[in-house]
């Protein structure tokens, strides 16, 4: 198949099914402060080496290259982002390249409190923190020990110190009883943040918990609306979250359905792993490994073909449904 930027516009990526590709998901590490087990596998040591990281001058070229291809949007993920050093100076790197509009950090929060003033000063806007119930056993369980209080105390201080939106994502799982997501929900209308639904999705190992606890979001959906008036919403975001306003209030519920009701036709994102790998789905194997081609001296411009090229290659979709067990490596070490 022609590559589409070959021909028409090299300022701009859209992939051989018409899709602009203005959103990349930047994974600044695969280490993690807790251990939610439909992300990273119980026991998992086998982090990449912090060698092979990319460092904050090949982040900073690798998106200033994106930038300069029509990508106005940065979402810093993990792992958990904030156990990174220097977080924060990396962000201001990143929010004054030209091009880069909105720079967006996802979270567990866990150490939010102590960094949410440096991270907003550095030009990040909009966070958003996982969330899975607000009972602490439950959170001790799913987590591997985490303190929800930690969390709490970093979403207060995220409010305080002026980001907007705040994003809740709760992973909603079979054992989620109503009460948890009736009580998150009730925590996210008082204090103005925006809740959104996550089905869990089979990454991982073959027979892994995730997957086990699956639970279509169109019954979730289907028991809200016996209780609230749901109308289709507006939230703006380059993410892929279906939205719903509860009728007589400005409260959002975001509903992500990758395996009941797929987003694949208009996904506008790539991801690069903290090892410097640009993944093209995250249902798929396509990949490019950047890292090497960076220490090997490689031009902006050769890089910016590298990019167009691997764009020209996107897949149109995953495969979860037909495929289940195909995807072997585990979110932490994708991105989220």
């Amino acid at each position: 198949m022609k590559n589409p930027l070959t021909e028409v516009d090299q300022t701009k990526l859209v992939d051989p099914f018409g899709r602009p590709i203005e959103y990349v998901r930047l994974s600044v590490t695969d280490k993690c402060n807790l251990r939610c087990f439909y992300c990273m596998p119980k026991g998992c040591k086998n982090f990449e080496s912090s060698s092979n990281w990319l460092s904050f001058d090949e982040i900073e070229r690798v998106m200033a290259v994106f930038g300069s291809l029509g990508v106005n949007r940065v979402r810093l993920t993990g792992g958990e982002p904030l156990v990174r050093k220097g977080l924060a100076q990396l962000s201001l790197r990143i929010s004054k390249l030209p091009g880069i509009n909105d720079l967006s950090l996802s979270t567990n929060a866990t150490l939010l409190s102590q960094q949410a003033e440096s991270l907003y000063a550095a030009g990040i806007r909009r966070i958003n923190v996982s969330l899975d119930t607000l009972n602490q056993q439950q959170f001790c369980q799913i987590t591997g020990g985490g303190k929800l209080k930690q969390v709490l105390t970093g979403l207060d201080k995220a409010q305080e110190v002026g980001f907007k939106p705040i994003k809740v994502n709760m992973v909603v799982m079979k054992d989620t009883c109503l009460d948890d997501y009736q009580q998150v929900l009730e925590y996210c209308m008082q204090n103005d943040f925006t809740l959104r639904f996550i089905e869990t999705m089979p990454i991982g190992s073959p027979g892994r918990d995730g997957s086990k606890q699956y639970l279509s979001l169109q019954t979730v959906k289907k028991r809200l609306e016996k209780q609230y008036d749901l109308i289709p919403g507006i939230m703006t975001g380059g993410g892929p979250a279906r939205y719903y306003r509860i009728n007589g209030t400005s409260f959002e519920i975001g509903f992500i359905t990758p395996i009941s009701q797929h987003f694949c036709e208009t996904c506008n994102r790539v991801r690069v792993s903290v090892d410097g790998t640009l993944y093209l789905c995250l249902g798929q194997d396509d990949k490019v490994e950047l890292r090497p081609l960076l220490r090997a001296g490689i031009s902006d411009d050769d890089l910016k073909k590298v990019i167009i090229d691997a764009i020209a290659k996107k897949p149109e979709r995953h495969e979860f449904n037909k495929k289940p067990d195909k995807i072997v490596r585990f979110m932490s070490m994708t991105g989220g």
